[in-house]
């Protein structure tokens, strides 16, 4: 007798357990099912408020160049960087599991990146720039005024003049001045592209030091004397995103407000490496809303009188973007996976952001074409994903920039510039 197996209908992907999936067709191989039912709850929740409040703002925002400010404060108030609701699930004694985090940042950019993009600003790269650069004392007083917003701060490393090449070119400086109060960090210089500056209230600035040459950094009052803000206008992508040019003129920051365990470039390396995985995870989740978007797209749309999704060609392209969002869920899944042990490597996370990029660029380039003349209009809401994965194909390290970070590990050699 000869037994056969119903294809599932489109979109109805029960996961492995049988619960019902928060991803659907965009997580081929269920890797949700990794998350706990409490961590799920968690997630369906922030999914319930970027459905029903922020999606309907993110066509008119994004043309205006603004961030939807309303949204910040119901965003924190949903409590998902140690959600309290987890507590006695296995997550009371340290911090929410990698995994979580992970899907957490997925969710925000599979609708949106530049919600992503603010988002861990502060629980990405401001966190991990107190988690990995502050002393024990410094970490008990700051971190859980991180965790709950109460101290929202930007990650300032990259400069006008320098990207790639910011650990031999920094070129903001740090002077130490002794007092009769103890003394004193000047800090002169400028940063760029620094998003959500205009609203933080400390700026973690990377300074060299003239004394010894080496990097330091500084929590630096954003309202300081001697610190300026200027937004970036013009921008083509992340347009909700607010990016600061931040000049700093004879800016005095006490030692207390230094990072006590930056004392390098390479402590700063430290934190780019943890932060790199981040990255991944917000081009993993703007494919998947690329995709998404394009596949309800060419399902109700109709063509010579029928479905677009019923087109061979139109399917070919579905399955390639498919591919790609399962490969690069893959990948950011076992990096995760590999950092919960405690084990960061550069060229681990440097492949993972390098690849789920050139991944992403292709997956929202073939929605934008299966939409057709609709997908360059934010009507259809692939041309946001379209334009935004421009800026994470850049930063965290461009393509180049990790590709060499492989390399190195490869071969045993260098071959950045020198």
């Amino acid at each position: 007798m000869k037994t056969t197996t119903a294809e599932p209908a489109a979109g109805a992907f029960p996961s492995a357990e049988g619960q019902e999936r928060l991803y659907s067709a965009a997580d081929w191989y269920d890797a949700e099912s990794l998350l706990t039912a409490g961590e799920r709850r968690v997630l369906a929740r922030l999914r319930e408020f970027l459905d029903q409040q922020a999606k309907p703002l993110l066509a008119e925002y994004w043309e205006r160049g603004e961030f939807p400010e309303q949204l910040a404060q119901p965003l924190i108030d949903l409590d998902l960087m140690e959600p309290a609701d987890l507590a006695g699930h296995g997550m009371e004694n340290g911090p929410a599991r990698e995994i979580y985090q992970g899907f957490r940042i997925f969710e925000l950019a599979r609708t949106d990146a530049s919600l992503a993009t603010w988002y861990t600003a502060q629980a990405g790269l401001f966190r991990t720039a107190i988690r990995v650069g502050a002393s024990e004392e410094q970490q008990l007083e700051w971190m859980p005024k991180v965790i709950d917003f109460s101290l929202k701060g930007v990650f300032s490393l990259t400069e006008p003049e320098s990207g790639s090449d910011i650990a031999g070119g920094l070129s903001t400086t740090a002077r130490f001045e002794a007092d009769a109060g103890g003394g004193a960090w000047v800090l002169d210089g400028a940063k760029r592209w620094i998003g959500g500056a205009s609203t933080a209230d400390v700026l973690a600035v990377f300074a060299r030091d003239v004394a010894d040459g080496q990097v330091k950094a500084f929590l630096v009052d954003r309202l300081a004397e001697g610190v300026s803000l200027e937004k970036i206008h013009g921008k083509t992508s992340l347009r909700m995103m607010q990016n600061a040019h931040i000049t700093l003129e004879g800016v005095r920051v006490p030692e207390a407000m230094r990072l006590h365990n930056v004392n390098s470039f390479r402590d700063v390396a430290a934190m780019l490496r943890a932060m790199r995985s981040d990255v991944a995870w917000i081009a993993t989740g703007i494919q998947a809303g690329a995709f998404e978007a394009a596949l309800r797209y060419v399902n109700e749309r109709r063509q010579f009188g029928r479905s677009l999704g019923s087109f061979q060609l139109v399917q070919e392209k579905l399955a390639r973007m498919l591919g790609n969002i399962t490969a690069s869920l893959s990948l950011v899944v076992r990096l995760t996976e590999q950092q919960a042990r405690g084990i960061y490597r550069d060229q681990d996370s440097a492949l993972a952001k390098m690849q789920t990029s050139l991944f992403m660029r292709e997956t929202v380039a073939l929605a934008r074409e299966v939409v057709g003349g609709n997908g360059i209009t934010l009507a259809a809401d692939v041309a946001r994903f379209h334009a935004d994965a421009e800026a994470v194909y850049s930063y965290e390290g461009t393509h180049e920039i990790n590709a060499l970070i492989i390399g190195r590990a490869l071969t045993g050699e260098s071959a950045f510039a020198r």
